[in-house]
């Protein structure tokens, strides 16, 4: 494939300022994400992670700069439709609506943008359920009868309902104990290689970033200071990286990640 006829990527930021009042979250930033990758997200408190993705959702307008989904102006109405129907988000939480049932909770996308029949729809909710690692009796339920880790799962089946080609995870394996984080981390790699997604995932998780991220991304200064492989972070001599990747918790992940790799 050539360079005049390369897909866009799935995700280019170029130039973005975002802005409250006078105070400035990000200034110039830009950042691209590759076809096929998981794409980690990391950044202290304040430099606007959250504020990242609701721009790049189009949930945010930006104060300046560029956003594209699939080489589409995420701002521009005209591009809507499309870029929804190529993009599943799962937030942090699950976010699903608790007056519908689990099966509902993800049939509601596909019930929004096509008009395939009743039963057609909720066959496929089913298999997005199965798909997350649910049994699809779990469809009857409400979300208010499941555990923590079981409600993310229905996100991810939510996400997953129309098919996307990028899916954006959203602190995906906060509140989870450390089974329960590997096993979802497991899922969203599966499920990259098995239906050849990309993934942007915000995450603090270090063990996340080590066990399934192509490349990172480390917000800083107002800015993508930084994109690249774990490994290369580790060497970096950003203040806020090297104290990231080679604090306690950070050597911690290091140590674990090295050891799984090393007995596979």
């Amino acid at each position: 494939m050539t360079a005049a006829t390369a897909m866009p990527p799935p995700v280019r930021v170029s130039g973005l300022r975002s802005a409250f009042g006078t105070h400035v979250v990000h200034d110039n930033l830009d950042l691209e994400m590759r076809q096929g990758e998981i794409l980690g997200i990391v950044g202290g408190s304040g430099t606007g992670k959250s504020v990242l993705l609701n721009t790049i959702l189009g949930l945010k307008q930006p104060d300046g700069g560029q956003v594209e989904i699939f080489g589409r102006d995420v701002h521009d109405p005209a591009a809507n439709a499309d870029v929804e129907r190529r993009t599943g988000v799962m937030f942090q939480g699950g976010a699903l609506f608790s007056a519908l049932t689990v099966g509902q909770n993800v049939e509601a996308p596909i019930h929004e943008h096509t008009s395939l029949s009743g039963d057609f729809v909720r066959q496929l909710a089913q298999l997005k359920i199965r798909l997350s690692g649910l049994d699809a009796r779990v469809g009857d339920q409400m979300p208010s009868e499941l555990s923590g880790g079981m409600r993310k799962r229905v996100g991810i089946a939510r996400a997953l309902a129309l098919d996307p080609e990028l899916l954006f995870l959203d602190e995906p394996t906060a509140g989870l104990d450390p089974i329960g984080a590997a096993e979802f981390d497991q899922l969203t790699r599966s499920l990259c290689d098995s239906l050849g997604l990309s993934v942007f995932i915000i995450t603090h998780d270090l063990d996340t970033l080590y066990a399934i991220t192509d490349r990172v991304a480390v917000l800083a200064d107002k800015r993508v200071v930084a994109t690249a492989p774990v490994a290369e972070l580790e060497r970096s001599d950003h203040p806020w990286i090297r104290a990231y990747f080679n604090g306690p918790r950070g050597r911690a992940a290091q140590g674990a990640w090295r050891e799984k790799e090393r007995t596979r």
